[in-house]
């Protein structure tokens, strides 16, 4: 079901349904209803949503998703979970079955089949076989425009050496540029990426869950941390915060520190348990993405208002 078309379809809390969640789609139980708009909304996102909990999942993942990632819970939709759960299976065994290879290793090194032939093969071998596996995982080499480059530097010089923070929450937030990404390419359908309308909320949730979950290990500068402080104690630890009405990093934070997630993605990947071909997906999309903040879709004139000298940024104290 793709994105426009799910937004027809109503849910009732305490319905069963099925949630995408990164490249797969897991049952849920939605748990609360609401049509956020300006005034209401938590995520920084428009329209209705849910709130839901993932069955056999800690209540910590409860989140409030937009209907387009929300399926019915029916036998076409179930077939449909399956087979992506195929799909990925697949994929990760294609190439060399690199998804059984942690599990081949030990018992082939308690064999002693190949690593018992030499004094020193056993580690050497290992090294081997790791190494073998690695290569496998394509690097996610990322094609990033000069003005984005340009963006990039001038908000290093902004916060490290000028001690300057923009204004939060920002107006776009990451979930709006994403979600006006995602309608860019439901739109567009680009020929060149794999099955853009089943794809691209798992694309979108995935890049919203990694955007939140790194961004106060990895992306912040020094100079940002107290600023990053106060927005979680006022947006979602605070003792003035309704208990799910929390709001996550990438519904206040915007285009800047997106710019920064994405650049840091290939580590993150080359560290996640990927196979080749989500890695290849993945470098698809997001390629993508940079060149529509490059200036393809509703935002091209970011670059400029991103500048440090031209965006309204305020001293933090």
């Amino acid at each position: 079901m793709s994105a426009s078309s799910s937004t027809a379809v109503t849910f009732a809390p305490n319905e069963r349904v099925l949630c995408y969640h990164g490249p797969l789609i897991y049952e849920a139980k939605v748990l609360k209803v609401e049509n956020f708009t300006d005034a209401n909304t938590i995520t920084g996102a428009l329209g209705p949503h849910c709130f839901v909990h993932y069955k056999g999942w800690k209540q910590t993942w409860d989140e409030w998703v937009p209907h387009s990632r929300l399926l019915k819970y029916n036998e076409t939709n179930i077939e449909l979970q399956k087979s992506l759960q195929k799909s990925n299976a697949h994929a990760s065994a294609s190439g060399g079955s690199s998804s059984r290879g942690p599990k081949a290793g030990p018992r082939e090194g308690a064999g002693g089949a190949r690593g018992g032939t030499r004094k020193d093969g056993t580690r050497g071998t290992k090294r081997g076989r790791d190494e073998d596996d690695s290569n496998r995982k394509p690097e996610l080499k990322l094609n990033l425009p000069e003005i984005l480059k340009v963006i990039l530097v001038d908000d290093w010089e902004a916060v490290t050496k000028n001690q300057q923070l923009v204004t939060l929450p920002r107006d776009p937030t990451v979930v709006a540029l994403l979600d006006e990404f995602a309608a860019y390419i439901v739109k567009t359908k680009p020929a060149h990426l794999r099955d853009p309308l089943l794809l691209i909320p798992s694309i979108i949730s995935g890049l919203i869950v990694y955007f939140d979950r790194s961004l106060g290990a990895n992306l912040l500068y020094r100079f940002e941390r107290p600023q990053f402080a106060e927005v979680r104690r006022q947006y979602k630890t605070g003792q003035q915060v309704i208990i799910g009405q929390e709001k996550e990093p990438s519904a206040v934070y915007g285009a800047e520190h997106l710019l920064r997630m994405l650049v840091s993605l290939p580590g993150m990947i080359a560290s996640s348990s990927l196979d080749a071909d989500s890695v290849i997906l993945v470098r698809d999309y997001v390629n993508e993405l940079l060149g529509w903040l490059d200036g393809e879709g509703t935002i091209a004139n970011i670059p400029s208002e991103l500048r440090a000298d031209k965006h309204p940024i305020s001293k933090h104290f």
